[in-house]
């Protein structure tokens, strides 16, 4: 074992050896060297470089309790992408997919779906764009589809059970199992070419058209069958003026309302927007929930500082002046300082002014004109603007949350030896499909 170990440690100098997981072969005073000095091991990007952190800041004695912080620091890193597409994204492709007035069809399978898979997509794309976990993007796809369709879906039919459309099922089960098998063709000839990854959009696409046809085709026969129905029978008094099943919640949600009407300052206003626990919903949830809602609490903040949200089913829409104004120049921050690590955003303009500082600038000025131009009762025309931003910012913090979530589920692989794609079939699948 000693020759092996100085053997291997020369041909790290001589700069032969380039796989990481090697590092667990050698002894403790070689590791660092080893992580430091092997081109496998280096971080592409990410803010924490996990594999130094675990073997060159902590002794090899306290190697247990890195990978314990490492452990915990996985688990805020999925609460983040799951409270930032489920709060956040999904909301603001809804608001946006309403603005454009799109049928709930054709947003089911476009900006929901997207917004649902938002941690999936994202952490895909991180790990296809670098060298060494292609494996992990796979595994992860295939692992959160299975995972999807058998515990999630086992989970449900436990707890209510349901009947499924049989021709939408069929539909999507068909879809899905060629999509799959195209996948493994192309993973059996270990490449692909544009023409076939073009495909798998198209592929998409022709999902969507005929998502979007089968529903026209089912009401135009719900419509005629209805229109038959209707000419043959007569219609009663009661059924000119329904009854709203809806009435009850609204008489217990009015009492809520207070009797007079109450004006809150701008300071009151931007205090109760950064409040995510509502005092109501607090006093009946139970304890296991209050205590995960506490630990959400400061991620949750943290969004609402830089995340604008519009929400087309309020009177105001969601519209905060205060905070809303602070977003402009928040979010375009958390972009530039987040984007590719950052790397743009400390970037010097012709070597003299920061691109930092200048979206500061830029952020402060909008903001100003936008508290100054507004209302805190009644939202600007332009208020739909802000579901585009808070759509760029949220995917921004999923983007830089899954690039962290990649990093770090690789130094675990390299610590327990486990490949990237059980990696990817387990922890990153469960993750994404829980979190998200």
């Amino acid at each position: 074992m000693k020759f092996f170990e100085e053997k291997l440690f020369g041909m790290i100098l001589e700069g032969t050896a380039d796989e990481c997981h090697l590092v667990m072969n050698l002894s403790a005073d070689q590791r660092c060297i080893f992580v430091k000095s092997t081109p496998d091991c280096t971080q592409e990007d990410g803010f924490i470089d996990y594999l130094r952190m675990a073997f060159c800041f902590f002794p090899f004695h306290l190697l247990p309790l890195a990978v314990f912080i490492l452990i915990l620091w996985l688990l805020v890193l999925f609460m983040a992408l799951g409270l930032t597409a489920s709060k956040f994204f999904c909301p603001n492709l809804s608001a946006i997919s309403t603005t454009l007035r799109l049928t709930h069809n054709v947003a089911g399978v476009t900006f929901l779906a997207l917004g649902n898979g938002a941690p999936d997509v994202f952490s895909a794309m991180v790990a296809f764009s670098r060298p060494h976990t292609a494996g992990l993007a796979i595994g992860a796809l295939f692992g959160a589809g299975i995972f999807v369709t058998t515990v999630v879906a086992g989970c449900v039919a436990l707890v209510k059970p349901f009947t499924v459309a049989s021709r939408p099922f069929l539909r999507d089960v068909t879809f899905y199992m060629a999509a799959v098998f195209w996948t493994f063709v192309i993973l059996y000839k270990h490449q692909i070419s544009l023409l076939e990854a073009l495909g798998y959009i198209g592929f998409y696409v022709v999902y969507v058209l005929t998502v979007i046809i089968s529903a026209y085709i089912y009401s135009r026969q719900k419509h005629s069958t209805n229109g038959s129905l209707q000419n043959g029978s007569t219609r009663t008094p009661d059924d000119e003026n329904p009854i709203s099943p809806t009435g009850s919640i609204q008489d217990y949600e009015s009492e809520y309302q207070p009797l007079l009407p109450y004006t809150m300052s701008t300071t009151q206003i931007f205090l109760s927007s950064l409040n995510p626990i509502d005092s109501r919903k607090w006093r009946r949830k139970p304890r296991y929930w209050k205590a995960f809602k506490l630990m959400k609490l400061p991620l949750e903040v943290l969004m609402l500082l830089t995340i604008p949200v519009v929400d087309p089913d309020k009177d105001d829409r969601n519209w905060k002046r205060p905070l809303n104004s602070l977003h402009l120049v928040t979010g375009p921050l958390v972009c530039v300082l987040t984007f590719s690590s950052g790397k743009y955003g400390l970037h010097y303009i012709e070597g003299e002014f920061p691109v930092w500082a200048l979206t500061l600038i830029t952020g402060l000025f909008l903001s100003a004109i936008v508290f100054c131009t507004t209302t805190n009762e009644q939202p600007p025309r332009y208020h739909f603007i802000f579901s585009l931003l808070g759509f760029i910012v949220s995917a921004t913090w999923i983007s830089t949350a899954a690039s962290e979530v990649v990093s770090l589920l690789r130094t675990v692989g390299v610590v327990f030896s486990l490949s990237n794609t059980v990696l990817g079939l387990t922890l990153l699948a469960w993750g994404n499909s829980i979190g998200g």
